[in-house]
């Protein structure tokens, strides 16, 4: 019998269905299925499905019952995967134990349940963690034809930002060269570098240039991507006026950076500039601190102004993107 589904290239099937899971979409009554390289996730509600994903009717089998947490545990737990690691945040730690326990318990293939111990701190912007079950917590990481290894304890990466990453890196062209000041393990040049862009990827935390320069490698396109640990704009005299496209992915602190993204800048660049701000005016600090540094020299014209995420109660994650012209 023919159920809605959404149906994405094979490369994308990860990355899509984590984006259906945050919503609650995933029909767990049937099996997600593959055919001639496109995947096909049942969803429960096809009006919920956003826009930009397909959804078709497609036979897709029914599912034989999988023990879920859930059915553990009488309730449906907050949880993210990471490859086969679980992230929970549960300030009880005889709850985070019980959910850890059905995690490993149930049919999903879990392998570390990890517990956030810490808010993100310092300029390294890495957290503490408990470790409820597994060893370690180094996870590997797939999403849209990508694969990233990282220790969660030594870095920062958040998974939720799968769908804004790939927004950006659709835009990028061969031959491109890309700026990423704030680099991390390399989710926005890696794919920007399989697009056929040259990159360079700066970050101050060694751990993390450590994993990018692996997660260039292990996705065969370390030709292509340069990678430098340190403060970004200790970076300027050798990348002047070089940069095609800019990701500024720093929101809290990204307007302390942004004359040192118009010196890395070429004669026209767009800058992926993300921002945390309240509600009432979420685009306007950005976009006026780019405009400052802009002065007679470049002008500025605003393409996207996006909401990529509500980060807590009144206050928004936002990019702008920005192209400069000299």
């Amino acid at each position: 019998m023919a159920v809605p589904c959404v149906r994405v290239a094979r490369e994308d099937g990860e990355a899509t269905r984590a984006r259906l899971a945050e919503s609650d979409l995933i029909d767990d009554e049937h099996e997600i299925d593959v055919v001639d390289g496109a995947i096909f996730i049942p969803v429960t509600d096809p009006e919920r499905v956003p826009e930009a994903l397909p959804v078709v009717d497609h036979d897709s089998p029914v599912r034989d019952r999988q023990t879920m947490p859930a059915d553990i545990l009488g309730f449906e737990p907050s949880y993210e995967r990471l490859g086969n690691v679980v992230i929970i945040d549960e300030d009880d730690i005889d709850q985070a134990r019980d959910i850890a326990d059905a995690m490993m318990r149930s049919d999903l293939p879990v392998e570390t349940v990890l517990n956030r111990a810490s808010k993100v701190k310092g300029e390294q912007r890495v957290r503490e963690w408990d470790i409820l079950a597994g060893e370690g917590t180094e996870a590997v990481h797939r999403e849209y034809g990508c694969e990233f290894v990282l220790d969660l304890a030594d870095v920062y990466f958040s998974p939720r930002l799968a769908t804004e990453r790939h927004r950006v890196v659709e835009q990028v062209e061969s031959g491109e060269r890309a700026f990423d000041m704030f680099a991390g393990v390399g989710p926005f040049v890696v794919p920007m570098a399989k697009q056929g862009a040259t990159c360079v990827g700066c970050d101050v935390n060694p751990d993390a240039v450590e994993y990018l320069g692996e997660n260039a490698r292990r996705n065969g396109v370390a030709d292509r991507i340069t990678a430098i640990e340190g403060d970004v704009r200790e970076t300027v005299p050798e990348y002047a006026d070089w940069a095609d496209r800019i990701v500024m992915n720093l929101p809290h602190s990204a307007d302390e950076f942004v004359e040192t993204a118009f010196a890395l800048a070429g004669d026209e660049t767009v800058i992926h500039y993300y921002d945390i701000q309240h509600e009432d005016d979420p685009f306007g600090p950005g976009e006026r601190a780019i405009r400052k540094a802009a002065g007679d020299t470049y002008d500025v014209t605003v393409e996207t102004r996006h909401t990529v995420r509500s980060y807590a109660p009144h206050e928004l994650n936002v990019v702008l993107d920005v192209r400069i012209t000299r």
